[in-house]
């Protein structure tokens, strides 16, 4: 499997169809072909850079901070398995509300607010990742981190809302937006963890075991 746009040997590409060693005849699919579209989209470039530079300007001043960020006690980006943490507490949530009645709404909402608040270190780790892309790694990461912002925006209002009983419908509501949207950020997540091989990384991991800093194939 290639990361890069260009076919691999043997095989022949015709605009956003490839397959091996002929002509092309089945189309990437759609999530491939969304993707290459965000990695061009150039107009994202102004207000993701900025906030990049804004990001980059806290993070770089403390520099013990960013390497506990980036994992560098533990060998590796720690940015990937925090995830699990507010995406497990999410979808634990939802499924009080589908099958857990009436008694499983204080656990549920409770599954809401503990997820909100993993996600705030998890938000933090990733974006100590992001500051150091660059192009359409740049541009997804910056979607990627759109789409779980507001996400998370979701669910701190469907926390909110469920406090009092007349308000549950509305909390598994916004709770099932909320997870759609934590999906799309979730598969950009996953391009740019497997695509796109972008993370940071204990020197031993890259070849490079002479080395004393975290490394990573995207830092700039």
């Amino acid at each position: 499997m290639t990361t890069t746009g260009a076919p691999a040997s043997g095989s022949q590409a015709t605009g956003s169809q490839t397959t091996e060693g002929g002509p092309a005849s089945v189309p990437r699919p759609w999530p491939v072909r969304a993707v290459q579209k965000v990695e061009s989209a150039t107009w994202l470039d102004t207000t993701a850079d900025l906030e990049q530079r804004l990001a980059a300007k806290g993070l770089t001043a403390s520099p013990p901070l960013l390497a506990l960020l980036r994992g560098r006690q533990v060998g590796h980006a720690v940015h990937p398995p925090m995830t699990d943490v507010p995406i497990g507490a999410w979808l634990s949530a939802s499924a009080l509300d589908a099958v857990g009645g009436r008694a499983a709404r204080p656990a549920a909402r409770l599954l809401v607010g503990l997820g909100c608040l993993g996600a705030l270190p998890t938000f933090l780790t990733g974006t100590a990742e992001w500051i150091g892309t660059s192009g359409g790694d740049k541009r997804v990461g910056y979607v990627h981190a759109a789409a779980n912002g507001t996400s998370f925006a979701l669910y701190v209002a469907s926390w909110w809302v469920r406090r009092h009983d007349s308000g549950h419908g509305r909390g598994v509501a916004l709770a099932v937006a909320g997870g759609a949207l934590a999906a799309v950020g979730g598969y950009l997540g996953g391009h740019l963890s497997v695509a796109r091989d972008i993370g940071t990384r204990d020197p031993a991991f890259a070849d490079d075991p002479a080395a004393r800093e975290l490394s990573s194939p995207h830092r700039t």
